[in-house]
């Protein structure tokens, strides 16, 4: 399965809690919610039901299964929630065990957590998506890891928060496949990686 990672990203980087107020307030993040205002059905919910139609499974970090665990089943009915409910999971962590998981989950413990991806990338059709989950993306960015990477960049400065991106000094060449730009400013990127040589 090819690894594709999805993201609501301000104009600075900034990936954390575009969901909610309390989605994640680590490092004391007041601005919760942020990607509300700029999200439009036809090209930002258009776009997020492009990238899941090829889905096979959704691998998460602790913290955004958590989250999404504790929502997407009380939304069923709903023909996009009943996508998210039906699919199988896959949970990157070290803390939880196979016995704490619900949601159609999966556990990838921790310490093995990039050698099984590795794997898990090279059998199977379809994606493995990627939602939120930043501390994940950025090991899989420096695993060399992700075949593919959707972004929703949102016209708005948060002034700090978590990322997605590796600061460990590699230059990473992507190719720009397809963008789009809603009403309200959100340009949708698809990138893939460049090929080499």
């Amino acid at each position: 399965m090819r690894i594709v990672i999805s993201e609501f990203i301000s104009l600075d980087g900034v990936v954390q809690a575009p969901g909610g107020p309390d989605e994640d307030t680590d490092g004391g993040f007041a601005h919760g919610g942020w990607s509300h205002p700029y999200f439009d059905p036809e090209v930002v919910g258009g776009f997020i039901d492009a990238a899941m139609s090829s889905t096979r499974a959704l691998l998460f970090g602790r913290r955004t299964w958590k989250v999404m665990a504790e929502a997407w089943p009380e939304r069923a009915g709903d023909p996009f929630a009943d996508r998210m409910n039906a699919l199988p999971k896959y949970v990157v962590s070290r803390t939880l065990t196979a016995s704490d998981l619900t949601w159609n989950s999966t556990l990838v413990p921790g310490d093995g957590a990039v050698a099984r991806l590795r794997e898990l990338n090279g059998t199977g059709d379809g994606d493995l998506l990627v939602m939120g989950s930043p501390s994940l993306v950025r090991t899989l960015l420096a695993e060399d890891l992700v075949d593919e990477l959707r972004l929703m960049t949102m016209p708005v400065l948060l002034g700090g928060g978590k990322g997605i991106f590796p600061a460990d000094g590699s230059l990473r060449a992507l190719e720009l496949i397809a963008t789009a730009t809603s009403p309200a400013g959100v340009l949708t990127s698809t990138y893939r990686r460049a090929a080499t040589g």
